[in-house]
Formats: structure tokens, C-alpha cells, sequence
């Protein structure tokens, strides 16, 4: 009863929704990248939300189910087979035992995610499965591992009598230039209006150095001078602007404090198609509402925490 791998691909990482409780003492709360692709693929199982999920980077990912089960997948853009016949993403799919999924590299997008009805059955280190390999924490070992050929994903056998998939409506377009909302931060009015200006008027490209701690970004300098603050608490999709005036955006994996000046937050909505943006994408910024910002979430929350 078991998910065998046979190619695990760059990058894949056994994640629930995260560690929290812990990162006053310096242990970040990891998690899905993409937080909506991470909720439809449960959802299409009815499975709680925090269950256990595949997130895939790149790939490509070859796999044998052991025994007959329910699966989604959701995320990016990828060619995915089961057993040589193309099945579609953001949607759910019932799968024999002996059956083969194998998935391509994504065509737009970056990260996959991959559920079975149940959720993977991974111990969890801290109240958490999420894999953290820079802190070594979590995933099959709960050392921060990730997945190589040749891993065993146990889940308990859990076959639906139908499948669907998400509404048109509802599936990210991973396009080549993505309008990113930002919160205003605190340390907001400490930037002067040429600074602000250019930060919302320029062009920004997302580099290769992107990972799962942080994307930094390319394009007109964001001039700040005084660059010496106490480090503090931060947050997933603060802005970070060192030294150089290239943005850096804090992800999913980011440390648990920080001292560089923040020029605002990426809201939730918008933190998941850039955890999606590979290197070339267009960012362009602009400020979000913070109460349309909150009933988004709000809103969001309601449907996946309460099936």
C-alpha cells in the first residue's frame, strides 16, 4: 500500500501546510509553495486540508502505485500520463494497482502537486510532515530529505466512485509577466517617493536565483541608504531591498528574522503564482487594499477549512 518512486526529479517534497509554533526559536513553518494549488488538490479528495502532498519542482516524476487509490494533481502545466494515456491536471483520477504516473517537465509553472485520497501516512517531526532541507527538518526521514528514486509513500487504500475537476475559473494562468500585490509594511513611508515610484512604475525580471527561501529579482535600483536595522520577525512575501536595490521576496522557507528594510508584503493570493514564476517572468507591483486583501483570504479559508 504504498507509492513507489521510480524518478523523483529535481526537487520533490513531501509538505503539509506547515510547522507553526516554533519559529521563536528559529524554526520556519515551511509548507507548500503554492498554497492553492496545495488546497484544490486535497479538496478534490475531500481530504483534510493539512494532508500530507508530493510538491514537485520541475521533474520529471515517474511513479508506481501499489495498490488501487484516488489522486489529484494540481499546479503547473505539466504532460501527465497514467499508464501512457494523458490525463488532465486540476483534477482527480483513480488509479489501479501497478498503475505508472509519470509527468513531463512543466510547460509554464514550476512546482506540481501530487495528493492521494487520505493523505500520505509520513510521520510528522514538530506536528508537521513539511520538509525543510535547509533546517533538516521533516519529510520520509524527518531530516529534511528530499524524495529519491527508489522512496516508498505509504497511503491507506481509498478509491471514489467518481472524479471531477476545478472549474476553469479557479486554475492560475502561469503567464510570462504577473502583477504581484503588495501590502504596504510599516518601514513603507521610510522609502522615499522615488523609491516608491520606481518600485511601482519599473519592470521587475525574477532571476535564477530562486528557491525555496527566496526569490530575488532584477531591474531599476530601489535606492535606500540606511540599511542598518535590527533584525526582527518577518513574514512569508515580505520584500526585502538590501544594499544593491534588488528586491528579494521571502518565501515559504525564508529564515525566521531579517534586517534588511521591507517595502511592503506580497498578499497571499499573489505569493502563490510567483512561487510558480520561473526565472524570466515580468513582475510588475501594485499596492493591494489591505481589507480586499484580507476578505480574499477569509474567503478562501471558508471554502477549504470547512468541506
Amino acid at each position: 500500500m504504498t507509492l513507489r518512486i521510480k524518478q523523483a526529479g529535481a526537487l520533490s517534497l513531501i509538505q503539509d501546510l506547515g510547522r507553526f509554533g516554533y519559529q521563536d526559536v528559529g524554526v520556519t513553518v515551511g509548507g507548500p509553495m503554492d498554497n492553492h494549488a496545495f488546497y484544490w488538490a486535497n479538496r478534490l479528495l475531500d481530504n483534510p486540508p493539512n494532508a500530507s502532498q508530493i510538491e514537485m519542482t520541475m521533474g520529471p516524476f515517474v511513479a508506481v502505485f501499489e495498490q488501487s487509490t484516488t489522486f489529484s494533481l494540481c499546479g503547473a502545466e505539466v504532460v501527465a500520463k497514467l499508464n501512457n494515456q494523458i490525463i488532465s491536471n486540476w483534477h482527480s483520477w483513480v488509479a489501479k494497482s501497478g498503475d505508472v504516473l509519470t509527468l513531463s517537465f512543466p510547460k509554464t509553472g514550476l512546482r506540481t502537486y501530487l495528493a492521494v485520497a487520505g493523505g500520505f501516512d509520513v510521520p510528522k517531526m514538530l506536528g508537521s510532515t513539511s520538509t525543510v532541507v535547509r533546517d533538516h527538518f521533516g519529510g520520509i526521514t524527518q531530516q529534511g530529505d528530499k524524495l529519491l528514486d527508489g522512496d516508498t509513500l505509504p497511503y491507506q487504500p481509498n478509491v471514489s466512485s467518481y472524479c471531477r475537476g476545478v472549474l476553469k475559473q479557479f486554475i492560475p494562468d502561469y503567464t510570462e509577466t504577473i502583477r504581484i500585490g503588495v501590502l504596504p509594511t510599516y518601514q513603507f513611508d521610510q522609502f522615499d517617493e522615488k523609491a516608491v515610484n520606481t518600485f511601482l512604475n519599473e519592470i521587475y525580471t525574477v532571476t535564477p536565483l530562486i528557491d525555496r527561501m527566496g526569490y530575488r529579482l532584477e531591474g531599476a535600483t530601489i535606492d535606500f541608504p540606511d540599511q542598518h536595522f535590527i533584525s526582527e520577525g518577518i513574514v512569508p512575501g515580505s520584500i526585502q531591498i538590501p544594499a544593491n536595490g534588488q528586491p528579494i521576496v521571502l518565501m515559504r522557507d525564508r529564515q525566521s528574522i531579517g534586517g534588511y528594510p521591507k517595502i511592503g508584503c506580497v498578499c497571499n493570493r499573489d505569493l502563490n503564482l510567483l512561487a510558480q514564476a520561473t526565472p524570466g517572468t515580468k513582475i510588475h507591483f501594485f499596492l493591494q487594499d489591505l481589507f480586499e486583501a484580507e476578505a480574499e483570504l477569509q474567503q478562501e479559508q471558508h471554502y477549504f477549512f470547512n468541506l
